[in-house]
């Protein structure tokens, strides 16, 4: 397949400026694969197409305030966008970063933050990514210096707290886990209530979520990503795959996570850490999940390439045919798809 395989046009009004209130009242495609059908729901109508013995999973990351500011020596104002805690390093001390302008920010130049932070540049990898050594644990003060990083394409002002799942964690993310921002304390206790089981994996979001595919999918390069699966999330897997209940993955992040964490030896999800660079696209096979919950997503992105290798391309191309037809709200404060 080519790039313009996973090109539509989406008129600018058609992003979703502000997410839905309450949370649960967001509209909610259901697609079946087997048969195309597509029915147009709510999202708390979702209780309607579990079963006893599935298993919900989701992921827990927590948006940080990755958005900051500093000077160079030279007075220069630099816009930081924080990537991730390089791993293997001092606590907070060590982290990859996006700079703008990114060329005031050389090698080795020194940074000043709001209230005494400095860090060194201390590598420039070949995407421009910088590698910033701070002068002490950056965690206790990110939430003075930093804001929290939202999509370029959400103009609009958005309280931070509904830019984050209301189980949201362990703090990492620079973008929020979007399939999961639907959930409320509610919903999640009558998904528990029907017989569904709740299980969390980690994955930190990073920037490369918005970053389109160029040129051809086969030599685009996904950033590394961080992720744990418990152990209890492992044996819940286990369990549910053994009752003949479904793995329904609340949300890409969740099925890029179990379907890394798959042994082939062992034919299972393995707990533990590691980081993914997981690039989902058509002719991909899927071991783990059976479901899938998602947004609706960029065109010529990496999101849209993992749903399409999912439902498969001519029904996904239909589903966002009906989806613009049918006034949906795309994006990470929009609408939501069921594909059963």
């Amino acid at each position: 397949m080519t790039l313009e395989d996973f090109d539509y046009h989406l008129p600018p009004e058609r992003i979703a400026q502000s997410g839905a209130e309450p949370r649960d009242v967001a509209r909610l495609m259901v697609v079946r694969r087997k048969t195309a059908q597509i029915e147009h729901r709510i999202f708390r109508d979702l209780l309607a197409y579990l079963k006893p013995k599935d298993l919900l999973v989701l992921n827990e990351s927590k948006v940080i305030p990755a958005r900051t500011f500093a000077t160079n020596p030279q007075g220069t104002r630099l816009e930081v966008l924080l990537v991730r805690e390089v791993p293997g390093t001092n606590p907070g001390e060590v982290w990859e970063a996006l700079l703008r302008p990114a060329r005031r920010a050389r090698l080795g130049a020194r940074l000043s933050f709001a209230g005494g932070l400095k860090a060194t540049v201390e590598e420039v990898q070949a995407d421009g990514t910088r590698v910033l050594r701070f002068s002490q644990n950056l965690w206790p003060h990110l939430e003075k210096i930093g804001q929290t990083p939202l999509p370029p394409y959400i103009r609009s002002p958005v309280d931070p707290a509904r830019y984050q799942t209301v189980f949201a964690h362990t703090p990492g993310s620079v973008a929020a886990p979007t399939a999961g921002l639907h959930f409320t304390p509610a919903l999640l206790e009558r998904v528990q209530a029907l017989g569904v089981g709740v299980a969390y994996v980690t994955l930190h979001v990073g920037p490369g979520t918005f970053k389109p595919v160029q040129g051809d999918p086969d030599t685009h390069a996904m950033h590394l990503e961080p992720y744990e699966v418990p152990p209890q999330t492992a044996q819940a897997i286990r369990q549910t795959k053994a009752a003949g209940g479904r793995v329904i993955a609340v949300g890409t992040t969740v099925v890029r996570t179990l379907e890394t964490a798959y042994q082939s030896a062992v034919g299972q999800v393995v707990a533990g850490k590691g980081e993914t660079q997981l690039f989902i696209r058509p002719g991909f096979e899927f071991r783990v999940i059976d479901a899938l919950i998602t947004n609706f997503h960029l065109p010529r992105s990496t999101l849209l390439m993992l749903v399409s290798a999912f439902m498969g391309h001519e029904l996904m191309k239909q589903a966002y045919q009906t989806a613009l037809a049918e006034q949906y709200r795309f994006y990470s404060l929009g609408d939501a798809m069921l594909i059963l």
